[in-house]
């Protein structure tokens, strides 16, 4: 994620709302992929200082505030293009829930910023009522206990189905969150790599499912057309595998190819967009200046699509070393914890493979 620039020169963040030294509104403009000063033309109208368009506050920014993005006002409709993918929100006659909507939104947001700038697809339900991307947000569903305390009626299971990503809402309470990951004796377990990870599942459809890929997959990944019910059972029975970490990304990933998929792909939008965020602040270790591989889309030309491979699976080894360190200085866990081998890096690779081609071949 970069950083942008306020008309007045101050550095901005991707949910910043409002300029600290001029006081400007800020938002989003996802067709220019940027955040902008505006100043107000009109009632509900904004004009942006980046590049002088007129645009509107999503509804869900200027009644909810939940959202920094705008919407081009040449277009209809009250909901700018990532609230228009949330098709369920949380009750929000609870008070807390509006916080821990908020918090879903903006990884949603970021995960969709990741996507625009690799130029993959995001299809709207709107746009494919059958397969378009959509998300929900649901709670666990609760009885009354004798009058005595609240009981889980129906779980609200965090998954994908047919484009639709429905999260749990509790993922969204860093203590809830923290106890499923102690639970499930995870190393990473965060809101941002969930829809990372359900987005995997959304590109598989699109992107490899009956494509030219699929024989390429399966070598590397495995037959997908196993039983992904016995496969789940027997992995949260027996746990994976012993030595899963000289095959897969995660021990989760060992579960079924599809999970493989969906735990690379979600590594992959891990490093690219951590690379951004280090480039776009000059960074470099040992004299190796990161480069942003947003920047440097990727390549459909085999040669030059692995050196980019390489290049950036090369920063992200040398980043990744400098950000555990750290955090272990300021006595927090590796905010990268894992060791890719072999077989995990020729998956990232098959995974940039693909981007690259759908880059080069949106439609």
């Amino acid at each position: 994620m970069r950083t942008f620039s306020c008309q007045c020169g101050n550095t901005l963040h991707f949910a910043n709302t409002r300029c600290v030294v001029c006081g400007l509104m800020l938002g989003f403009m996802p067709d220019e992929k940027k955040l902008s000063a505006f100043t107000r033309h009109a009632e509900g109208v904004w004009r942006a200082a980046d590049n002088g368009r007129l645009y509107r506050q999503c509804i869900n920014y200027s009644v909810q505030d939940v959202c920094n993005w705008m919407v081009p006002a040449e277009e209809s409709g009250d909901l700018c293009a990532s609230c228009q993918l949330t098709r369920t929100i949380p009750n929000l006659d609870q008070p807390e829930n509006r916080q821990l909507w908020s918090r879903m939104e903006q990884a949603k947001r970021r995960l969709l910023y990741t996507l625009y700038k690799l130029e993959l697809p995001v299809v709207s339900r709107y746009q494919d009522p059958q397969h378009g991307l959509g998300f929900e947000f649901l709670e666990d569903e609760t009885e009354d206990d004798y009058g005595n305390e609240l009981t889980v009626k129906n779980f609200v299971t965090t998954g994908h189905n047919a484009g639709i990503i429905t999260l749990n809402l509790r993922e969204a309470e860093a203590s809830s969150r923290m106890k499923i990951r102690e639970e499930m004796n995870e190393q990473y377990r965060t809101l941002l790599g969930h829809v990372r990870h359900e987005s995997g599942h959304y590109y598989w459809d699109r992107l490899v499912r009956n494509s030219h890929w699929l024989s390429e997959f399966r070598e590397l990944f495995g037959d997908e057309s196993l039983n992904y019910t016995y496969a789940l059972q027997n992995y949260y029975q027996n746990g994976p595998t012993a030595d899963w970490h000289k095959v897969w990304v995660s021990a989760y990933a060992s579960m079924h190819p599809w999970e493989d998929w969906a735990e690379t792909w979600a590594h992959y939008l891990h490093m690219v967009d951590t690379l951004e965020t280090a480039s776009d602040f000059d960074f470099s270790v040992s004299s190796h200046q990161v480069i942003d591989p947003l920047q440097q889309l990727p390549q459909s030309d085999e040669a030059r699509s692995a050196a980019h491979f390489n290049q950036l699976y090369n920063d992200w080894c040398r980043l990744t070393a400098v950000l555990n360190a750290l955090n272990r200085s300021m006595g927090l866990d590796d905010a990268y914890p894992f060791v890719l081998s072999s077989s995990a890096i020729d998956k990232l690779r098959f995974v940039h493979k693909v981007i690259s081609t759908a880059y080069s071949n949106p439609n």
